[in-house]
């Protein structure tokens, strides 16, 4: 109710500013990129509480006019033109120099920073400005492709996104059937990794008493939910994904549940990207699910590999012979899953070096190739195991050739293994991924020497 209010009492405001302004003739062409930029100016010289609001209203809602080339423009011209003050900037330099103390160091700071960052809270200010500067936001990441230079552009509006949607704003909403329908169906749409079908589908992964699924939702963007995780209560850690998501399964009583699945962890808002919100969000679920369901004793990830099948058609440092790259073209026969003597073989390749992707390989700046694994083994998760045959949907096969894996969530390791993989890159894994590690060594050596 209070965010209705506010929201209804910035609308009234900006309402009486527009008829102050007299800017809001429907016959009047509509303005392009340079009329935009001399919208922000007047903006930023204003002082007028009514008129400010009123004038970040019509910047924002003239900008959803431009087509992709004034977006460029737009952008551009802010980079160019929305800078910080050189002169004062000059003067905080120099006062700094002159004496370097506390309150100097102050004025340099502010000095340095630029124009448009004043512009974006301003902006920020009008009714449903929140969401319009996250809908712009994707539009720069989408035309930072082609255009390296706006990347400051973009810091600065991240730097920003990044104040407004830090965890203190966050609130933790569980989604179930009786969760109003304009937020479900954006659960159906933002489903990244398994598929929702339909509606019978999205009510099997929420309403039953074995499933659960959290979301976290901003103050500003109150129907909209930035990120949701769903979850499967088993008796044991699983392998594979079908079973978890099958029509016809029986859901386990909640008096034998012992394990928590996050078997699937979506974003919904493209301009949010780079702001991270998952690893609050599996935290906060782990502690909620635990003051439910005290007999939870293992919190662990059901996670897709998508960067693998890539990296082994691509890099030059795949632990692979010529025998066994032979071996590999049995995953263009259809349905090898179905032929035992296919898997076989397949799995002999396929598992050792998949544990080789994890341990071993890197991208060209030392990082782990692997989104999903940089995200969990970030967070303090443990790479517990590779499951063979996890997901035989298209695109597992696809992208993993089938293989998922775990990702343990022992809350009394993460801290230690956080700081392990962020300060010196390390991977903490079980002994069972490590074991295949060994293994892909040993057979490799004995192919060599025969």
């Amino acid at each position: 109710m209070a965010n209705a209010f506010f929201s209804d009492l910035l609308a009234t405001i900006s309402e009486r500013g527009r008829l102050l302004l007299r800017r809001t003739d429907p016959t009047e062409q509509k303005p392009d990129a340079d009329d935009l930029i001399e919208l922000c100016e007047a903006l930023l010289s204003g002082r007028g509480e009514a008129s400010g609001t009123a004038m970040a209203r019509e910047v924002l809602d003239h900008y959803q006019d431009l087509d992709g080339a004034g977006q460029l423009a737009f952008f551009q011209a802010l980079l160019r033109n929305f800078g910080p003050d050189r002169k004062k900037l000059e003067k905080a330099i120099e006062a700094w120099r002159a004496t370097p103390v506390e309150h100097d160091a102050g004025d340099l700071h502010f000095a340095s920073e630029p124009r448009r960052q004043e512009l974006i809270r301003r902006l920020n200010r009008a009714p449903s400005g929140t969401s319009d500067l996250v809908a712009m936001r994707a539009d720069l990441l989408r035309l930072m492709n082609g255009h390296k230079d706006l990347e400051a552009l973009d810091r600065d509006v991240a730097h920003l996104l990044n104040s407004w949607f830090n965890r203190g704003f966050l609130v933790l909403r569980r989604i179930d059937w009786s969760t109003p329908a304009n937020i479900l169906e954006q659960i159906i749409r933002y489903e990244a990794v398994h598929e929702i079908r339909d509606w019978d589908d999205l009510r099997r992964r929420i309403d039953p008493i074995d499933r659960r699924c959290y979301a976290f939702f901003h103050p500003a963007l109150a129907d909209a939910p930035l990120i949701f995780v769903e979850v499967a209560l088993t008796e044991t850690i699983p392998s594979a994904i079908a079973p978890l998501l099958a029509v016809d399964r029986q859901p386990v009583p909640i008096d034998r549940a012992r394990t928590a699945v996050f078997y699937s962890i979506s974003n919904t808002q493209r301009g949010l990207g780079g702001i991270s919100f998952g690893n609050f969000l599996i935290k906060q679920v782990v502690e909620e699910l635990r003051r439910e369901l005290p007999k939870l004793d293992t919190f662990v990830t059901l996670s897709p590999v998508p960067g693998f099948m890539q990296w082994l058609k691509q890099a030059n440092d795949t632990p692979l012979l010529e025998e066994e790259r032979t071996v590999l073209k049995l995953l263009d026969e259809p349905k090898w899953y179905e032929n035992a003597e296919m898997t076989a073989q397949l799995r002999a390749v396929l598992e050792p070096t998949a544990a080789y992707y994890f341990l071993r390989a890197r991208t060209s700046k030392g990082r782990l190739i692997d989104s999903v694994a940089r995200f969990h083994l970030g967070n303090g998760a443990r790479l517990e195991r590779i499951n063979w045959l996890g997901d035989l949907s298209p695109k597992g096969l696809r992208e993993s050739a089938s293989i998922m894996v775990n990702y343990l969530y022992r809350l009394e390791d993460i801290e230690k293994n956080h700081e392990a993989y962020a300060n010196e890159g390390e991977v903490v894994a079980s002994s069972a991924v490590k074991r295949l590690l060994k293994t892909e060594g040993r057979r490799l050596l004995d192919m060599r020497l025969t």
